[in-house]
C-alpha cells in the first residue's frame, strides 16, 4: 500500500510538472501563433512566406515593407541575449561572413559559403507586417536559435524624399543600413514591437534604393519589420519594392 501511493503521488509529480512547463513554454512564446507545436510534422515555411514574383508591389497599407531577400541563417554561439550591447553588435555586424556582403544585391538562388557550409539566398514575401525570421529557418530545416540572418531589399522611389526614417522592430538584436550607411541599430534584449527605433533623418534617391539588415538571436523567436516614414511621421506608400 505504502508503495502504490509513492508510485502515485510521482506520476502526479511528473503531470504537474508536465504542466507548469507547458504553461512556462507558452509564456516564452507570448501564446503566439508561429511558435512550434506537436503538429508541426511538416516543416514548411508556408503559409508564412509565399516566393517573391517580379510584378509591382507596393508596402503594405501601413507602409511595411514585406518582400525581402533572405540568407539562411549562420549559426552562432550565443546563449543569452543580454549580451548585445551595441558594440557586441558592431563586433557581429562587421564580421565579414561572405564576399561583398555589404554591397551585394543576391539573386534568388545564389549560394555563399559561410564557414564551410553552403547557404541559399531566398526571394520570398511575408503575408503579414513582419517577417518571421525563425519560421524561415524552421520550415528549411536550419537552426532556429543562435543564429544570425541577412536581409536585402530595394525600395524604388519617383522622387527624392528627404527627412525620412527608417523605423524598425526586431526580436533580438539588429542592424539596418540604406543605401550603404549604417542607419539604425537595434541593442539589448527585445521582442518585436513596431517602430521601436527610428533612424536619424535621411534622404531617399530618386530612383532605387538598397536597405540591407541583420539580425542576431539566442534563443527566443527571430522576426522583424520595417517601413519608412516621412518628415511627418506618417508611412511612406507610394513605393515599389523589388529584389533587383
Amino acid at each position: 500500500m505504502y508503495i502504490k501511493r509513492n508510485a502515485l503521488l510521482l506520476a502526479a509529480g511528473f503531470v504537474f510538472c508536465a504542466v507548469v512547463m507547458s504553461k512556462a513554454q507558452s509564456a516564452i512564446s507570448g501564446g503566439r501563433p508561429d511558435k512550434i507545436t506537436d503538429n508541426d510534422s511538416v516543416r514548411t515555411i508556408a503559409p508564412f512566406f509565399t516566393p517573391a514574383t517580379t510584378s509591382k508591389k507596393s508596402p503594405s497599407p501601413e507602409g511595411f515593407i514585406q518582400r525581402w531577400m533572405l540568407l539562411e541563417p549562420i549559426n552562432k554561439s550565443v546563449r543569452t541575449n543580454l549580451i548585445f550591447t551595441n558594440s557586441y553588435l558592431k563586433t557581429q555586424f562587421d564580421t565579414a561572413y561572405f564576399p561583398n556582403q555589404f554591397t551585394v544585391i543576391p539573386k534568388d538562388r545564389d549560394q555563399v559559403k559561410v564557414g564551410g557550409r553552403e547557404l541559399t539566398w531566398h526571394a520570398l514575401e511575408s503575408p503579414t507586417f513582419n517577417v518571421k525570421l525563425f519560421r524561415f529557418a524552421y520550415g528549411l530545416k536550419k537552426h532556429t536559435y543562435s543564429v544570425l540572418f541577412w536581409a536585402v531589399t530595394v525600395v524604388n522611389s519617383p522622387r527624392e524624399m528627404k527627412n525620412v526614417r527608417l523605423a524598425v522592430g526586431s526580436n533580438g538584436g539588429s542592424a539596418w543600413w540604406l543605401n550603404g550607411k549604417e542607419a539604425v541599430i537595434l541593442d539589448g534584449d527585445r521582442r518585436m514591437v513596431m517602430d521601436d527605433c527610428v533612424s536619424p533623418r535621411l534622404t531617399l534617391n530618386k530612383g532605387k534604393n538598397i536597405i540591407r539588415g541583420a539580425l542576431i538571436n539566442g534563443p527566443g523567436l527571430s522576426d522583424f519589420c520595417v517601413r519608412l516614414l516621412d518628415e511627418k511621421g506618417e508611412p511612406i506608400k507610394d513605393l515599389t519594392i523589388t529584389l533587383q
